[in-house]
């Protein structure tokens, strides 16, 4: 298994990379929460085995530096800034979001150009990489192999409607949270799910007896859900 750090000209953001392989046939796009960087979740590819599936790329890559107001505007990687501690509409700016999803279409368009189509692509993200993973892949224009989104929520959600793709109207999504997270309340991102199940969008939520992070089970299951969504597209 191979890694290594790439490093490209704006718009594409700096990345660690790991591939499972030689001639990556999918890609699994990962975003890290607030505060972290592309490192942060690159050892789980260790914890993964996917002997039966062709080789995969993971891209992590480094949220930009920004001030994050809940923080006392302190600058660190984030997708996004906070605006408020709580979850009224609104408490994400809506501008810093939408240029992070820009850097999303930027990644999986540089995916497209080494070989690998939207369709072979998992978005995935954790906490703030989770809510950009939901508010990029539910636009994204054309078919994702699917979207995993942990210990978030949906932002933004009075503009899904009039922006949702019909691409990715029945893609898979896998929704996971811990039932005592602190950082990112369970039933916020319990309501997300929902939210979108009444919508009828494919969801598979689980939860966990975990706090804001990634349990082993929680590991076992997301191995399992991307084995069935790659299987059949790689």
């Amino acid at each position: 298994m191979s890694s290594v750090a790439s490093k490209t000209d704006d718009p594409v953001l700096e990345c660690v990379e790991r591939q499972t392989g030689e001639s990556p046939k999918c890609a699994v796009i990962w975003l890290h929460g607030l505060g972290a960087d592309g490192h942060d979740f690159e050892p789980i590819v260790d914890e993964f085995d996917f002997d039966q599936l062709p080789a995969l790329r993971f891209v992590f890559p480094h949220a930009p530096m920004r001030a994050v107001t809940i923080n006392g505007g302190f600058v660190m990687r984030a997708w996004y800034d906070i605006i408020s501690p709580d979850f009224a509409p609104g408490r994400e700016e809506a501008d810093g979001v939408r240029q992070s999803a820009q850097q999303v279409e930027a990644l999986i368009a540089r995916e497209n150009a080494r070989g690998i189509p939207d369709a072979r692509i998992v978005l995935a993200g954790f906490s703030q990489g989770g809510v950009i993973a939901l508010h990029a892949g539910l636009r994204h224009p054309q078919r994702l192999a699917g979207i995993l989104a942990l210990s978030c929520y949906l932002p933004m959600t009075d503009t899904l409607a009039g922006e949702a793709s019909k691409a990715n109207r029945d893609v898979p999504i896998f929704m996971a949270h811990g039932q005592n997270d602190p950082v990112i309340p369970y039933d916020f991102g319990k309501r997300s799910s929902k939210l979108l199940k009444g919508e009828k969008y494919a969801v598979e939520w689980h939860s966990y007896a975990a706090e804001h992070t990634v349990c082993y089970e929680e590991l076992q299951d997301i191995e399992a859900w991307l084995h069935k969504v790659l299987a059949d597209v790689c």
